[in-house]
């Protein structure tokens, strides 16, 4: 008896063989299709259309020389002199794209009776003073033969790649009815095999698990003295048999259940013990079931204890919002994260409820989780640590490195040649990026430990976007790119650090200017938003990719094909920092190749003033 692995291989091996074989067979047709077409349209194509411009461009060069002629001298010239280069590029096209048998001696040829002609041209027009008998003497017994020459051998080269343009067609149209052939013989023979699978799989696969089914539903009522047939040996049979020994089971434990119950609860009591986190289950009447160590000791929610009675009221809030919305709810604003001392150390965590969903699709329960997320605090309050005493170390041997450029590039010490100042042009600018990256490590290291200096007045928006635009008009105008601002009139004071909002600014319009191309524009906008201002920088460059608007805003990311003026990546996240810190928010919209947009909102200040509408 074949085990159901072979069965399905056998059925579904054969459909994939016959799909392996049609994906072959298309590839090789359409490969060959393909040569056949690039011969038609890279190779012969390109031979055609030169010839087509040698022919016109010689007839115009003798109608110059008849212009020249007839006396029209300057007129004639003009045109002589405009068409011979055109001319010399269409022969040296066909020259370098010869493909086809004898195709080359016509070319020489062609290109031969050119030189020719253009020495028999050059004669004809610095003879001047010649009569006008001699002239044409000139003209119809030597340049006309060789321009007829030249338009014959053309032609003649013309024809031949059209002839195997039409070839070409002809074999291409023989390959694609031969595989449409092929593939409808091979979709054919798919087809019967994909049938015959149909009909065993009902033998093989879908009457042993029916079988299986109406056991299952048997169970369900109660039967546990149901036993399955085994009529195969394949995984079905093996399924069975696991199903039969699984009844024995359940009856089992129908005789012990109380027991194991009991085991299980106290095994799922103590593994919830060694669990750091803070794990709670809370039933449908707002009582603990089981809980962990953590849970109990740092937060009261002991078993059997009511939530609603417990000191930290939050937790209530929590538990009844995912009741209510049946879905996982986090902590937000002051219980976003939890701080508790265990013994003299501080630990964190992070709350969320989690909804324990009955049958009915409605919550049956709720389970509270409080992340102990001590360790991460620790690791990343370390990170910022060593950015910022890494960063604050480079910048004394940043400063001399500096300095010793600045000495070297003054010549003092001795001249330099071009190539070393150039090289040292070089170091100063790669020096000067790396301040920018050790200013910007600092800066964002300051912002997220809370130590970074915030001066926060009412202000008006207007002023803060003027004074963010002022600074890039003449860097906007040299590049060609249009910097305005659109301010609504009568809007509140913002309460925000003049200082830093200008820092924002500076990041987005600079970002905006580097990406927008000349003949574009920037726009800064601000909008009343009750209760905030919002802001906005909007330009026509290239866009945001997709898959990095969700990320633009994370350290070190750097969008790709930014080489140009490349940076460490870490200016737009300190943009949202500074904008978090004032207790605003910053959103992205961009269309890849059209547009982007940054907004950010400042609160309104209290009591802010109105702005004069005028």
């Amino acid at each position: 008896m074949f085990q159901l692995r072979y069965k399905f291989f056998f059925g579904f091996g054969g459909l994939l063989l016959i799909i392996l074989i049609v994906g072959i067979q298309s590839i090789t047709r359409l490969t060959q299709l393909g040569g056949s077409i690039d011969v038609i349209l890279r190779e012969n194509y390109r031979s055609v259309v030169a010839c087509e411009h040698m022919k016109e461009s010689a007839e115009r060069i003798d109608s110059g020389a008849l212009f020249v002629l007839l006396g029209e001298k300057e007129k004639g010239r003009d045109l002589i002199e405009a068409n011979l280069p055109v001319f010399a590029e269409a022969l040296q096209v066909e020259l370098d794209n010869i493909t086809l048998p004898g195709e080359k001696d016509r070319a020489w040829r062609l290109r031969d009776a050119f030189w020719q002609y253009k020495t028999l041209l050059e004669e004809f027009l610095s003879d001047g003073n010649a009569s006008f008998s001699v002239r044409r003497e000139l003209y119809l017994n030597k340049l006309l033969p060789t321009f007829y020459e030249i338009k014959s051998i053309a032609n003649a080269i013309r024809v031949m790649n059209q002839r195997n343009m039409t070839d070409s067609n002809d074999r291409a149209k023989r390959l694609a009815a031969k595989a449409r052939r092929h593939m409808y013989e091979l979709v054919i023979a798919g087809v019967i095999i994909g049938f015959c699978f149909i009909l065993f799989a009902g033998k093989w696969i879908v009457q042993p698990i029916s079988r299986l089914t109406r056991s299952v539903d048997e169970i369900r009522k109660g039967n546990l003295e149901l036993v399955v047939p085994v009529t195969s040996k394949d995984e079905i049979g093996t399924l069975s048999e696991a199903f039969n020994q699984m009844a024995a089971a359940v009856r089992e434990f129908r005789r012990s259940d109380r027991v194991k119950v009991y085991r299980y609860q106290k095994a799922t009591q103590a593994a919830f013990n060694s669990l750091s986190d803070a794990i709670a289950v809370i039933d449908l009447d707002g009582q603990v079931e089981v809980a962990t160590g953590p849970a109990k000791d740092l937060f009261g929610l002991k078993p059997n204890a009511p939530i609603s009675m417990l000191p930290d009221r939050w937790l209530d809030q929590l538990y009844r919002e995912v009741i209510k919305k049946g879905r996982q709810i986090e902590a937000d604003g002051d219980r976003c994260i939890v701080q508790r001392s265990v013994k003299g150390v501080e630990r964190y965590f992070r709350p969320r409820g989690l909804p324990i969903m009955g049958e009915d699709g409605r919550a049956a329960g709720v389970v509270l989780l409080l992340q102990d997320i001590t360790l991460l605090r620790q690791q990343d309050e370390m990170k910022r640590s060593v950015i910022s005493t890494v960063s604050h170390q480079l910048k004394t041997p940043l400063t001399s490195v500096e300095m010793a450029i600045h000495l070297l590039l003054t010549e003092k010490p001795g001249i330099l040649t071009p190539k070393q100042g150039e090289l040292l042009d070089v170091a100063r600018e790669e020096s000067e990026r790396l301040r920018t990256i050790i200013d910007d490590l600092l800066d964002i290291s300051r912002i997220e430990a809370g130590k970074a200096k915030m001066n926060i007045v009412p202000v008006s928006p207007a002023i803060l976007a003027q004074d963010g635009i002022e600074s890039f008009r003449r860097t906007a105008q040299d590049r060609g790119v249009l910097l305005t601002a659109d301010i609504e009139p009568g809007l509140p004071d913002v309460s925000a650090d003049p200082m830093q909002i200008g820092h924002v600014f500076s990041n987005l319009i600079s970002n905006a200017l580097k990406y927008t191309r000349p003949g574009g524009s920037i726009t800064v906008s601000v909008r009343n938003a009750d209760p905030r201002v919002s802001f906005s920088v909007s330009d026509t460059g290239r866009g945001i990719p997709p898959e990095y608007t969700g990320r633009i805003f994370e350290k070190f990311v750097e969008l790709p094909g930014d080489d140009s003026e490349r940076g460490a990546g870490l200016g737009l996240s300190i943009v949202k920092e500074i904008i978090t810190a004032h207790k605003g928010e910053i959103t992205v919209d961009s269309t890849e190749g059209e547009d982007t947009t940054f907004t950010f909102f400042l609160p309104a200040a209290d009591g802010g003033r109105l702005e004069d509408a005028s």
